[in-house]
């Protein structure tokens, strides 16, 4: 494994590398507030079947970097996908199998979606990830509002500096209330934190959770992209949708709602006992449907 860097149009992103270098394509992306450390388990089998495996951090996230102090640090869906199609452009990667979760997830489903001769498979955790901005006004129920607390509180200028002061603090929370019956520890824990200590994390995701609701203005530079995704673009490639059976912040629906939106060969697996942080509680899963994909597809 090497820890490596790569300079798109934005960003200097840092990323590790598994496996041969010639080997077919697979990205591993990770969510909020989570890193790399989450494909931990995932990508040395991957890279042992000889993939090429590269795991980014996002924006916001580890040693990657804005390149320009002038740059918005926005955290809004466009911007995910943007930066994972600059990043694969950057690496002269033509087409790869995408894997991710939470805002991993996100930038997977933009490319697909969006660029889909981009990817070769998609395996996406809770499914669709496309933000539908225009329809977060409509109330949900009052279980599920409770569940996104935090997007309220970082709504306000309270949990901006909440995020600032308490980084640590909010996320270990977050961990546990996704993911009640994955016992992780500390080292466990700080080992993924120390990417939280990124100078622009807090900026990314404040502007991440004020963006998806309309609350904030977009970087005018993804306002392109943004459109494409209002219109919620269906997905065309194979994918494998994973569904943690005790995620606490997105609970998997009895009838599945995201499947009209993919329109490839499609599957949902829900993984009982698992949370939110799909890779890292249950990554043999994660490998299986990887290596599912990839079997049924052409390099």
């Amino acid at each position: 494994m090497d820890t490596k860097t790569v300079r798109t149009d934005l960003l200097e992103v840092a990323y590790q590398e598994h496996g041969p270098h010639d080997g077919p394509p697979v990205i591993l992306l990770h969510g909020f507030p989570y890193d790399v450390r989450a494909y931990d388990q995932v990508a040395p089998a991957l890279a042992k079947d000889g993939c090429r495996v590269l795991v980014p951090w996002l924006r916001g996230y580890g040693a990657t970097r804005f390149l320009s102090d002038a740059t918005p640090r926005s955290g809004e869906q466009a911007a995910l996908g943007h930066d994972l199609l600059q990043f694969m452009q950057a690496l002269g990667i033509e087409r790869a199998a995408l894997a991710g979760y939470d805002w991993g997830g996100r930038a997977a489903c933009i490319v697909a979606a969006l660029w889909p001769e981009k990817v070769r498979c998609l395996v996406s955790c809770t499914g669709y990830n496309v933000q539908n901005i225009a329809a977060s006004v409509e109330p949900v129920s009052a279980a599920q509002e409770h569940r996104f607390w935090y997007q309220y509180y970082f709504h306000t200028e309270r949990g901006r500096a909440g995020l600032t002061r308490n980084r640590r603090d909010i996320c270990r929370l977050l961990w546990q209330l996704w993911s009640p019956e994955w016992r992780f520890d500390e080292a466990t824990f700080e080992r993924s934190a120390v990417a939280f200590d990124n100078p622009d994390f807090v900026e990314v995701v404040i502007h991440s959770y004020r963006h998806r609701y309309g609350y904030v203005a977009g970087d005018p530079a993804m306002a392109g992209i943004e459109a494409r995704l209002a219109q919620q673009p269906t997905i065309g490639v194979p994918t494998i949708n994973l569904h943690g059976g005790h995620d606490g912040v997105g609970p998997a629906p009895e009838k599945d709602s995201q499947a009209r939106f993919f329109t490839g060969p499609y599957d949902r697996r829900i993984l009982p006992r698992i949370g939110h942080n799909v890779p890292q509680e249950a990554p043999g899963d994660t490998v299986v449907a990887l290596r599912q994909l990839m079997k049924g597809t052409p390099r």
